[in-house]
């Protein structure tokens, strides 16, 4: 007789969805369930677990809300492939939620991108350094832009870092990377617009600049200053 699977052994009584919670997350992190594998129905697994089944079909919702598990229409509940924006959800709320988070925020945002940068010294090819270029190219450009300036130098920008965070090679960390940039939305926006309005648009390119011959010399010592100098000090004194 097959040996039951040690997620599926009873569970003791404790608060009983997150434990189903953590027995199907711990099955996941030890491999007993994989990316792809389908977990039993909702009457298997309440049994085996010796809980009721409203609590593993509330379990059930919450893994699925955070984009571990998905449900597929008449074929059951999977493991996930890879990742999923909705898992980072709970941590974009308390950031939200936090009023006291600026700080944590700016510490956060300059954190998650010096690590896209160091990911990106360590993964980048040639043709991505070229692509990069073309990202600084299409910033000087934006600063002569007929319509709106701010817009297109803001999207370039944007552009620019998305694809050093593609460099990295990392999909965890470029997901975690741009919700922190999603959540400085506005604070980038006000601080591109101020920058051009007083014709400092040269300060910016020449820091985005400096971001690139640290990628291409694979120069990690000071990537934390050569972040921040990017406009974080304008940002911090716009608070």
């Amino acid at each position: 007789m097959a040996q039951t699977p040690t997620y599926l052994k009873s569970l003791k009584k404790e608060s009983v969805v997150q434990s189903v919670i953590n027995r199907l997350t711990d099955a996941m992190r030890t491999k007993e369930l994989k990316p792809g594998d389908k977990i039993p129905p909702e009457p298997e697994l309440a049994e085996s677990l010796g809980v009721a089944r409203s609590s593993v079909r509330e379990a059930i919702k919450i893994l699925t809300y955070l984009g571990v598990l998905e449900s597929k229409r008449s074929e059951g509940t999977f493991v996930c492939n890879g990742y999923t924006e909705s898992m980072i959800d709970p941590m974009v709320y308390g950031i939200i939620l936090n009023q006291d988070s600026f700080e944590n925020l700016m510490e956060l945002r300059e954190m998650t991108e010096a690590g896209m940068m160091r990911l990106a010294i360590d993964h980048h090819t040639e043709e991505e350094l070229d692509q990069l270029e073309n990202r600084l190219d299409d910033m000087r450009a934006a600063v002569n832009d007929p319509d709106d300036p701010v817009k297109a130098f803001f999207d370039a920008d944007d552009s620019f870092h998305d694809l050093i965070a593609e460099m990295g090679k990392n999909p965890m960390a470029d997901k975690i990377n741009r919700v922190v940039r999603s959540l400085t939305y506005a604070l980038r926006l006000k601080t591109v617009t101020t920058m051009l309005t007083e014709n400092r648009s040269e300060e910016l390119i020449n820091a985005h600049k400096e971001l690139i011959e640290s990628i291409r010399q694979k120069d990690s010592h000071s990537l934390s200053y050569k972040v921040r100098s990017t406009y974080f000090e304008e940002e911090i004194s716009d608070r």
